[in-house]
């Protein structure tokens, strides 16, 4: 996804966009407007000065009475034309720039009659043209009303309107830019304090900070604040779980007393067995009551690396005590300044379940290894024992299910395991190792 100052910069542009193009298309038709209304005002002027020069004959043409001051009329290629038509069609005028070109000029205007229209003459030409309808006399007939026409080439006007569009747009599309430049600005120095969030929560998931110290916007403070709490209730939470440890542990003192007890006193076998399958059944339940208590912490944002190989060694060392008898070789092959990142109690509680089962399966030899992959944290564990069957990893993997009823244990050793990995969002598979033995391998992201 998008960064938020991409997204609010990217819907500050399509505003600015969209401002700026309809600006534009109301500027622009502004001024298309106010230029044909000031062609339409200049041709009417030139209409009119024709008007005021101009007197009827006898035989009905119209003759140039005084100095006409528009010499583009009798300029050819000017591209000002003018003529003057009697309605009943005779034509009483035209203009030496219109010589040779048969202009589409309207006619028939009644006196008064005034009218501006563009006009499509052959070869492509374009023109705006006025007209207006005159007579000498008051009543006078179709032979005695003329129509002034003058008209003028588009290619002015267009050309005027398309040098105003260039420098429009130019200049709107500098402003835009320029708006564009500090609003990018104006986000980076708002956004500011949120990256400092960022870099700091970064820093508390290296375990560099204990919590957000910064001092930030009072938005921004009571997330702030929140975070802080979020932080202070992972690691109450992580005290809550050792609590629960030293409680089971301090709750199995009494029934393994009074076990104990009743072992050296001199109760009969019957009362003997009674008072154990009570304390067992007691045992158990206290022990299902802490490991449901004590839930497995998980991955946590905040916790500090823990080095892999200190914690390996310290579990062989105290597997090679209870095992002293079986003289295992342990192959350890952990890089130093491997870490984990999670609760060290989670990572010791994976490692001794899985070093203990390959302990009691093995013949001699134990291989831990570990790496860091792509897909996070491989830790490896391989013995040279009978394996386990494909159709056993299955029920391996549930809780109070066991590979051999003679081999002590309450075969919850590897379904902890996997409880403690999926709570880390990794993965828990069983193969079979080089030399026939088992072969266990953990994924942590």
């Amino acid at each position: 996804m998008a960064s938020l100052h991409t997204r609010i910069l990217l819907a500050a542009t399509l505003v600015l966009a969209g401002f700026f193009g309809v600006t534009g298309l109301v500027l622009d038709s502004a001024y298309r407007h106010s230029a044909e209304s000031a062609l339409q005002e200049r041709l009417q002027g030139y209409a009119y000065a024709l008007v005021a020069v101009m007197e009827p004959d006898a035989g009905g043409r119209v003759h140039i009475t005084n100095a006409l001051p528009i010499p583009r009329l009798f300029t050819p290629g000017s591209g000002l034309y003018g003529r003057v038509l009697r309605n009943d069609g005779r034509r009483a005028w035209i203009s030496p720039s219109a010589a040779g070109l048969e202009i589409p000029f309207p006619q028939g205007l009644r006196r008064g009659e005034r009218r501006f229209q563009r006009l499509d003459a052959p070869g492509g030409l374009r023109l705006y043209s006025f007209n207006i309808g005159v007579s000498w006399q008051e009543a006078a007939g179709p032979s005695g009303t003329y129509t002034f026409s003058v008209a003028e080439a588009m290619d002015a006007l267009e050309a005027d309107i398309r040098g105003f569009r260039h420098t429009l747009w130019g200049a709107l599309g500098m402003v835009a830019a320029v708006l564009l430049a500090v609003q990018g600005f104006i986000l980076r120095w708002g956004l500011r304090p949120l990256r400092q969030v960022a870099a700091e929560l970064r820093a508390i998931e290296a375990g560099l900070k204990p919590r957000l110290e910064g001092r930030y916007p009072r938005e921004l403070q009571a997330l702030a604040d929140n975070l802080n709490a979020l932080v202070q209730s992972e690691r109450e939470h992580l005290r809550r779980f050792r609590n629960a440890l030293d409680d089971l542990a301090h709750s199995l003192k009494t029934p393994l007393a009074v076990m104990r007890s009743t072992v050296e006193s001199e109760a009969s076998p019957e009362a003997l067995r009674r008072v154990v399958e009570e304390q067992v059944a007691r045992m158990t339940r206290i022990i299902e009551y802490q490991l449901q208590r004590g839930a497995t912490s998980g991955p946590s944002a905040m916790a500090a690396p823990v080095a892999l190989r200190p914690v390996v060694e310290k579990v062989v060392q105290a597997l090679d005590k209870v095992y002293a008898d079986k003289a295992i070789r342990w192959h350890v092959q952990v890089a130093e300044g491997l870490c984990f990142h999670g609760d060290e109690s989670d990572l010791m509680e994976v490692l001794g379940n899985l070093l203990d089962n390959a302990c009691k399966w093995c013949r001699q030899h134990i291989t831990v290894s570990a790496r860091r992959a792509a897909e996070g944290l491989r830790i490896i564990v391989e013995d040279d024992g009978p394996g386990i069957a494909a159709d056993q990893v299955q029920d391996l993997l549930r809780r109070r299910r066991r590979g051999d009823d003679e081999v002590p244990g309450h075969g919850i050793g590897l379904a902890m395991v996997q409880d403690i990995v999926s709570a880390y969002g990794g993965t828990c598979s069983i193969g079979t190792a080089e030399d026939g033995g088992a072969r266990v391998t953990v994924l942590l992201p």
